[in-house]
Parts: structure tokens; sequence; C-alpha cells
């Protein structure tokens, strides 16, 4: 058994992470907690935070949007971002911590899926809709992008959409593995995940 805590920028991350992952992780006899940071994302901030959970939990990993992100250096990456993450913690603690940044922002893991987006919706113009923004970015719902008028929360305004609500009930619809199926760095991260002992 292993406790894994994993701090969330927000309330649709929560909320995520207890309909979707924690039923998914405890079948692999991994228990999954969630910490909100109720927004406000800066590695600042993350730091203190993830210094307490890793005296709290056997292993911890986070779950923030690239996009949401403040003070960001001006060529940041996934990549430099979650190494920043983790060396904002101390070398002893380092080895038991999983930075994770979803690519742009959690919306984009709702594209897996236009015609389950458009049926939880309620909404049947969302499937085309949907389907024509995923091909833009050739099938690959994480590269939909980091832009205040484009990202995918903003795209979903055309909608019905309520973040909290029908986020998380997207997301369950769709299913982890169909999502895995479609989102690499997802993919690669719950697989990392799977491998905690």
């Amino acid at each position: 058994m292993v406790r894994l805590g994993i701090s969330v920028e927000g309330a649709t991350e929560e909320r995520f992470v207890i309909s979707c992952l924690m039923p998914y992780f405890a079948q692999k006899q991994i228990f999954m907690t969630p910490i909100s940071l109720n927004g406000n994302v800066s590695v600042d901030r993350i730091s203190c935070e993830l210094k307490n959970l890793l005296y709290s939990f056997d292993v911890v990993t986070t779950l923030y949007d690239f996009y949401g992100f403040k003070q960001l250096n001006k060529d940041e990456t996934k990549e430099s971002l979650e190494h920043r993450i983790l060396t904002s913690v101390p070398l002893s603690l380092q080895e038991r911590l999983i930075p994770y940044i979803q690519m742009y922002e959690f919306e984009g893991l709702l594209f897996s899926s236009p015609s389950i987006m458009a049926g939880v919706l309620q909404d049947e113009k969302i499937e085309p809709w949907a389907q024509k923004i995923l091909d833009q970015f050739n099938g690959k719902p994480e590269l939909i992008n980091n832009s205040p008028e484009t990202a995918p929360s903003k795209r979903l305004a055309i909608s019905s959409y309520r973040k909290t609500t029908h986020g998380p009930n997207i997301a369950k619809a769709i299913g982890i593995d169909n999502i895995r199926s479609q989102c690499k760095g997802f993919d690669q991260w719950i697989r990392t995940l799977e491998g905690i002992e």
C-alpha cells in the first residue's frame, strides 16, 4: 500500500482526482489524497506546500496547469518547470516527489472525446466543433494552446460548460484509459505513478 499525496491547482482538479484517479489507483493499492492550492500557482508557493506534504505521505505528486502558472520564465517549458518544482524542495525529499504539469490545462484532456464532451454537455453542436479543434492540433488534445483567448477552457465558453461540474464529469465519462491513449504527457505521468512501490 502506498499513500500518495497529490497537490492540485483547484476545485476542478480535486474533483477529477476524487472521481477518476482515486478509484483507478485504489485497484493498484495506491491511495491518493488531493490537496487543493485554490489557485494562484507559483513555484515559490508550491515549494512550501510540497515540503509539508512530503512529511505526511509516502510519495507526493502534482497536478497543475501550465496555463495557470504565475511568474513563468520567458522560455519556460513543461520540463523546465517540473525541474524547478523538483529542485525547490530539499535534496533529501526529491526522490519522493513526482512533479507533473498538465499541458496546457486540464480542459485539454476533455478534447480526447468530442462525442462524449457533447453528450455530457447535452449539446450536439459541440461534437463537430470540438473535433475541428482537435484536428487543428493533429488529434493531440495536450497541444491545444496556451492563450488567454484560445486555451481549452476559454474555447469551452461557447457552451454551457461549468468548470468544476462538467470537467470532472466529462473526464469520468471518457475514462482514464481513453484519455491516456490520446494524451502522451498524461499517460507518461500515470505510467510513472503506476510504477511507485
